[in-house]
């Protein structure tokens, strides 16, 4: 891999923990997986927003915060790069599509205390679907708090992600649309997938479709 810390984004059902897995066996890589199943507040968001958006946010806050500084702030002599399937901004996007404004103006004065210490990603690889692909995955991978999650929700959230790409020109993003691709049962369109992800990219966004 040409860089030392990637992280791969999208919206939820995008595929960003099976392509982060697949890298990290493929290419050596130090994985690190958002650990979203321990987080209490999850399955009660879905239930009632408005109530636990809050606690849901902080909590996912300190628990990524504090799981990518005790990976990246570590030389690991046995692996070549680590691979991500989140980036700590994340917890940005969502509180200020997900919180009441001034719920939003205190939690970011809180992200802004702790982004600082953390490394960014020498690449941010975003896989993009539209709404309905993300709908099938995440009826088939079956979690039952995510089932009732509505389009409207999903668009928010992708609509978060592109409002931060515009808005963040001093790092390598690169924003991939995977809709006519299909790079978990297809093994050529994985490959496909690594070649655009392991090519030297400017600062800046780039966009690639298939």
């Amino acid at each position: 891999m040409l860089y030392n810390f990637i992280a791969i984004e999208g919206t939820i059902g995008a595929g960003k923990t099976t392509l982060a897995t697949r890298l990290a066996e493929d290419f050596n890589g130090k994985l690190i997986l958002e650990n979203f199943e321990d987080n209490d507040f999850l399955p009660k968001f879905y239930q009632d927003q408005d109530k636990y958006a809050f606690p849901l946010e902080m909590s996912f806050m300190a628990a990524r915060f504090q799981q990518l500084k005790d990976c990246l702030m570590n030389f690991d002599l046995f692996h070549s790069f680590f691979v991500a399937d989140y980036f700590i901004v994340k917890s940005l996007i969502f509180a200020k599509k997900t919180l009441a404004e001034d719920e939003y103006q205190l939690f970011s004065r809180f992200f802004g205390l702790i982004n600082t210490n953390i490394p960014k990603p020498d690449l941010l690889v975003y896989l993009y679907l539209n709404i309905d692909r993300l709908q099938e995955n995440i009826k088939k991978r079956g979690r039952l708090y995510e089932q009732n999650i509505g389009d409207d929700y999903l668009e928010k959230i992708q609509t978060g992600y592109f409002e931060f790409f515009r808005q963040n020109s001093d790092m390598r993003i690169l924003i991939i649309d995977t809709n006519n691709i299909d790079f978990v049962k297809s093994d050529n369109d994985y490959k496909k997938l690594i070649n655009v992800i392991n090519r030297p990219y400017e600062i800046g966004v780039h966009r690639i479709a298939f």
